[in-house]
């Protein structure tokens, strides 16, 4: 089974996760299926992208069974190097992006979400960072991407809360451009179709050239992310987390 799909159909490519049963948590595999997808999509001539997720959730964020196998640095180094990748290539195509979110995006899920043009989402969507429930810092530009949306302050908020907000918060604090009471992506396709009858390459243009200028400062953000992640990875307070996680019970954290 495709861990990622993609489907193109009337100049939109629509990428979805596709691991419903684990609400679309995102393991090794699934990174690297996403990367080949947005490299596939760069090369296509669809001026409109859509991401989404199989089921009844965007992505519940990182694979918590996958963080537990990657002892070694080098592995880990890879991972990061593949979500540095994904994260650029999101942000640089010359392309509107659209994430559709039913259910929740949730950690990297979010960074994922927040990587794009419009977020049309779910009324009953929630959204969290959650990373400090496990004693991790957010990545996937997370950081990033919340700066940009929240500013500084209210961005480390949010991290630190450990709280989901719905989606109307969502819509107030600025997550969100689009909210329904219909499937998301049948709301993104509506989008899309609005899209399409506008000065698209004229809007692509503006795209680019915002991003152009912020593309050195998110490079800098993996790559403290890629540190940081990997300084909390051997930290007691992350095993625990790890721990309490599978065996569904709450952490109890040493501040070590």
């Amino acid at each position: 089974m495709e861990k990622v799909k993609l489907v193109r159909e009337n100049g939109v490519s629509t990428i979805m996760l596709n691991r419903p049963d684990s609400y679309n948590a995102i393991d090794v595999e699934t990174m690297e299926q996403l990367l080949e997808k947005i490299e596939q999509v760069e090369k296509n001539d669809d001026n409109i992208v859509i991401m989404t997720g199989a089921g009844k959730a965007f992505s519940s964020g990182g694979d918590i069974a996958m963080m537990k196998q990657l002892h070694d640095a080098t592995q880990f180094k890879n991972v990061m190097l593949t979500l540095e990748a994904i994260a650029l290539k999101l942000y640089m195509l010359p392309k509107i992006t659209i994430a559709a979110v039913n259910g929740s995006a949730v950690g990297l899920g979010l960074s994922l979400a927040l990587n794009s043009d419009y977020i049309v989402a779910h009324q009953e969507a929630k959204f969290g960072m959650l990373f400090a429930g496990i004693a991790l810092i957010p990545d996937g530009g997370g950081h990033f991407f919340l700066k940009e949306r929240l500013g500084v302050h209210q961005a480390k908020q949010f991290i630190w809360s450990l709280k989901q907000v719905s989606g109307e918060t969502a819509k107030n604090i600025g997550f969100v451009e689009i909210l329904t009471d219909q499937d998301a992506q049948l709301g993104a396709k509506h989008l899309a179709t609005q899209l399409q009858a506008a000065p698209l390459q004229a809007i692509i243009e503006s795209k680019i050239i915002y991003h152009e200028e912020k593309k050195d400062e998110l490079r800098h953000f993996l790559e403290r992310e890629k540190q940081g992640q990997l300084k909390m990875r051997s930290t007691e307070d992350h095993q625990e987390g790890v721990r309490a996680f599978l065996e569904k019970r709450k952490p109890v954290f040493k501040g070590k």
